[in-house]
């Protein structure tokens, strides 16, 4: 049996060991509770890292959906 990882519940901003909450509710999978109580800050990290690889592949004038 696989080990459980750490989900985020968007709803209660609490972490949840194994996937409780409805898919549409949680974030992750994340390696552990920790982790999982960072989800926000992780998702700004990832997104503000994407928008510049965009920005490089697509140009100066790329502008995001934002």
């Amino acid at each position: 049996m696989a080990d459980k990882q750490w989900y985020f519940n968007t709803v209660t901003e609490q972490p949840e060991l194994g996937m409780i909450s409805p898919v549409q509710h949680r974030m992750g999978p994340y390696k552990s509770r920790e982790d999982a109580l960072r989800a926000w800050e992780i998702v700004k990290e990832r997104n503000a890292k994407w928008e510049e690889q965009d920005r490089r592949f697509y140009g100066s004038d790329y502008h995001s959906g934002q």
